[in-house]
């Protein structure tokens, strides 16, 4: 058994590389070989979000509090709040975040493939997407 003490993983800023707005990312795990597992707690400020993006075995968000927005390409954005769980496929091209008029938390699961890539990141949520959602 391993105990990770909070103090070991500081939350770090989201780089404004894959997010729009404010994140905050607090690591819950990483596991390496030959578990895949990673678990991130996210905290979005109001209107913050992140860019399109896949993941390669697919990842599960639990909304833990707040009110967020989730949608998959070619598909109408879809309002989660606390206690929401959304599951998303291998490989569906996404974006997630909090709504403009509220913060949202969520813990996000996923796997890292074979190389080590947990996300394939693709460009920004233009706001036109983001406000039409």
């Amino acid at each position: 058994m391993e105990i990770l003490g909070a103090d070991q993983r500081p939350t770090k800023r989201g780089s404004a590389e894959w997010f729009t707005g404010t994140v905050w990312l607090d690591e819950i795990a990483r596991r390496s070989l030959p578990s895949r597992l990673r678990a991130v707690r996210v905290t979005f400020e109001p209107g913050a979000r992140t860019a399109w993006h896949t993941h390669p075995f697919g990842q599960v968000l639990h909304i833990l509090s707040g009110v967020g927005r989730v949608q998959l390409a070619g598909e109408a954005a879809r309002t989660v709040r606390a206690g929401d769980t959304a599951v998303i496929g291998p490989g569906e091209r996404h974006w997630h975040g909090a709504s403009p008029q509220h913060g949202m938390v969520h813990l996000a699961l996923h796997e890292a493939d074979e190389n080590d890539v947990e996300a394939v990141w693709s460009e920004h949520v233009a706001d036109s997407e983001y406000h039409a959602a």
